[in-house]
């Protein structure tokens, strides 16, 4: 009983003292340039230096408009995808448990009862008799000690998978907040030119009617009637159009928020969104590597890292102990009597000779890692071309629509004048329509520009990973939340 006690208490030791074979881990440097691109296009958008970078901005004070933070609130806590997410790293949590248990022996109570019928020529006393005996039994079964750290390379990848997991949730929730943002800006856009299309309805109506009297007169030829009529159509087809947007822009943010979103919190034009905060993206690079998606690809890596550990861990003897301490008699009644105490205990040891599968198994996990290494430098390129884009957009798309703005001003004034010129029989109608159309043209471009300069200012917070921090999680995301993660290993 104490030889047993010994031997279990010297293999704990071992355990907490064991050593991995993973290799010792270096993040692999960045294959970006370390400053944002410079030029004309991105001038503008690195000018705000004093203004708050994205991951230490939450979205509630990023996102200032009220409306938009009733909805997004809305969706982190009824979206099914962000749900899905949240249960995901449940999952990798438990199985991270798993693996982290197969460190540690399992204990099990045993009992056990047996009665066998011997017969004479087989009995030790020559004599047929019936045999019975009874154990009770608290033992530890095939429990494998790990001294090359096989089993704690296994935990490692575990844990790093369960890390990666949360950081997929971290990126499904900037997808998600961006995506509303998005949805909600797309909305206003759409409302502003069903507006639109509605006034130049009225306008071509009442330019109809005005022909149609002159030609009931007999002042102008039934071909300005049809003139008239091209774009009356025409802004009867765009109100239809545009009656259609809203609606499925309505629907699309029905289905983000997962609920139906209370019409009083949506937007009647983008005129009326308030402006997100300025957002400086930093004077380095090197931002990008707090984004959840390239930190996810580094907990891929590390995972594959481990992974040679436990390759490199099966060229080598697996030691495994079981052993059990109890009581055992020949009568029920006797098995708890002084002197039925029993124990046994029986160490193996695996020593591999030849087995060609571990060469190739640990050719695998060092190919493996080289394709995590590879994916990890992809997703911080990827990472710095999406932020590139977003300065690039950023920092012109304030000249467009001051370009824009002049432009629809121009036109403006050249339908009053071409109206003007019509009502006092000056001009025949081919000048007001070309002038109408060029401006609602114009103005078309106008609403597309504003609400690119609004995306622009969302794609750039989720680019440089802002929209996971502020929001306080439901019950699912509450308990996967990341800062509890490094406890675990």
């Amino acid at each position: 009983m104490k030889t047993n006690a010994l031997l279990l208490a010297a293999g704990m030791a071992i355990l907490a003292t064991g050593c991995t074979m993973a290799p010792k881990y270096a993040r692999p440097p960045a294959p970006v340039p370390a400053d944002w691109p410079t030029g004309p296009a991105y001038a503008d958008a690195l000018k705000a230096t004093n203004a708050a970078q994205a991951a230490d901005l939450p979205w509630r004070e990023y996102f200032t408009d009220p409306g938009l933070q009733q909805i997004i609130g809305l969706a982190l806590t009824n979206n099914r995808d962000l749900r899905i997410a949240a249960l995901n790293v449940e999952r990798a949590r438990a199985f991270y448990g798993i693996q982290r248990a197969a460190l540690y022996p399992t204990v099990d109570a045993v009992g056990n009862g047996s009665r066998a019928r011997v017969p004479a020529d087989l009995s030790s006393s020559g004599n047929r008799q019936t045999v019975e005996r009874f154990d009770a039994n608290l033992g530890v079964a095939s429990w494998e000690i790990d001294f090359f750290g096989r089993i704690r390379s296994l935990k490692d990848r575990a844990l790093e998978e369960y890390l990666g997991t949360e950081q997929a949730r971290r990126s499904a929730q900037i997808l998600l907040v961006s995506s509303v943002a998005n949805a909600y800006l797309a909305l206003a856009a759409d409302q502003e030119n069903l507006k639109l299309a509605e006034t130049t309805l009225q306008a071509q109506q009442a330019a109809y009617n005005l022909v149609k009297r002159r030609y009931d007169l007999g002042l102008v030829p039934e071909l300005e009637v049809f003139r008239a009529q091209t774009p009356l159509d025409v802004a009867r087809r765009d109100v239809a159009v545009y009656t259609q947007r809203v609606a499925q822009d309505q629907n699309a943010l029905d289905l983000l928020a997962g609920a139906t979103v209370s019409r009083d919190a949506l937007p009647m034009a983008l005129g009326t969104v308030a402006p997100p905060k300025d957002l400086s993206p930093g004077f380095s690079s090197e931002a990008l590597l707090r984004r959840p998606d390239v930190l996810q690809a580094e907990n891929q890596l590390r995972a594959a890292n481990a992974d040679i550990g436990a390759a490199r861990a099966a060229f080598f003897p697996r030691i495994s102990l079981t052993a059990a301490i109890g009581t055992a008699s020949s009568d029920l009644s006797g098995l708890f009597k002084a002197g039925s105490g029993a124990w046994s205990y029986a160490p193996q040891i695996v020593m591999p000779i030849f087995d060609a599968r571990t060469w190739s198994a640990h050719k695998a996990a060092k190919v493996q890692r080289e394709i995590a290494v590879t994916q990890y430098e992809k997703a911080i390129q990827d990472a710095f071309r999406e932020v590139a884009d977003a300065l690039a957009v950023r920092g012109t798309v304030d000249r467009q629509v001051s370009a824009q703005e002049s432009l629809v001003n121009g036109l403006s004034e050249t339908y009053r004048l071409a109206n003007s010129r019509f009502e006092k029989g000056i001009d025949s109608y081919l000048g007001v329509l070309d002038a109408q159309r060029s401006l609602f043209a114009a103005q078309q471009v106008l609403v597309f520009l504003r609400l690119e300069r609004l995306a622009s200012q969302v794609r750039l917070y989720a680019v440089l990973g802002g929209g996971w921090q502020a929001e306080p999680a439901p019950p699912a995301l509450a308990a996967s939340s990341a800062p509890g993660a490094p406890a675990l290993k």
